[in-house]
Parts: C-alpha cells; sequence; structure tokens
C-alpha cells in the first residue's frame, strides 16, 4: 500500500478506527496491494523475513492510511503513537517476531518522527484473517480538529 492508497473496508461488525476522548483505536490492517492480501502464510515456513517485514510496512502504512481517511484528511492530528500491536504468522520455531514487527516501527518513525515511538507487542499466531502473515494494529493520541 502506497501512503495514497485508500484504505480497504472491514469486514463483519467492525469499524476502522473508533475516536474516544482523543485516542484513535485502528482496527488490525493486513499487508494489501491494490486491495489484495499481498503476502500469505506462515513467517520461518511459508514466508522469509525479509518478505514478512515488506508486509509489516504495508500494515503500518495502512494504519496510517486508515487514520488519515477516517479523520477526514486531518492526520496532521495525530499527537503521538502510543502503541502498536503486530500479530506474525508464524511456524512453530519461527521466533524473531520483534524482527518482522520492526519494519512497522520503522514506518511510523519515518514519517511521523519523534510522534512515531511507540510501546510495542510482537506476537507470533497460529493463523491470521485471509491468510495473511501479518496484522497490525495502531492506538494513537490526537489533537483538537482543525
Amino acid at each position: 500500500m502506497t501512503p495514497n492508497e485508500k484504505a480497504s473496508a472491514p469486514s463483519g461488525y467492525v469499524t476502522p478506527v473508533v475516536v474516544h476522548q482523543g485516542v484513535a483505536y485502528v482496527s488490525g490492517q493486513l499487508p494489501r496491494k491494490d486491495g489484495r492480501i499481498a503476502y500469505h502464510g506462515k513467517v520461518g515456513a511459508d514466508v522469509d523475513l525479509e518478505s514478512a517485514k515488506a508486509a509489516a510496512r504495508l500494515c503500518a502504512q495502512a494504519c496510517l492510511n486508515t487514520l488519515d481517511s477516517e479523520l477526514g484528511g486531518e492526520g496532521g492530528r495525530v499527537l503521538r503513537i502510543l502503541k502498536i500491536t503486530g500479530f506474525v504468522a508464524s511456524a512453530p520455531d519461527f521466533t524473531a517476531q520483534g524482527k518482522v514487527i520492526d519494519a512497522a516501527s520503522e514506518v511510523l518513525i519515518e514519517t511521523l518522527g519523534d510522534s512515531g515511538r511507540h510501546a510495542r507487542s510482537a506476537v507470533g499466531v497460529a493463523q491470521l484473517p485471509h491468510g495473511a502473515c501479518v496484522e497490525i494494529e495502531v492506538v494513537a493520541a490526537l489533537g483538537a480538529p482543525s
């Protein structure tokens, strides 16, 4: 997903972003390119580390795009990324989830500078929606609307 690519609509009963008392909670984003999952499988078996990092970068960019879209193009309202949670579909012996999610952290810091620095969890899971190898969710502090 490029910085200008439109965020995909979520499925089911969720909303892409919930804003409450100045905090935005971004639903988990998958590694989509042109509306399709770009990276499928388990990291350490079907997906190598570099591909998983590319997937994490797509997810982080999707989080930023979703925030911008939901804020009506006022992505500048993001004061700080507070926390990200990264889920990595992992082969049983894969233990480098943190290295995968580092790539998402890099996108946020490169885009937002020090405001992109955040607390983080990197979790290995058995499976993710649609067979994606990575999913990222974001919690961000927001400034007042302009």
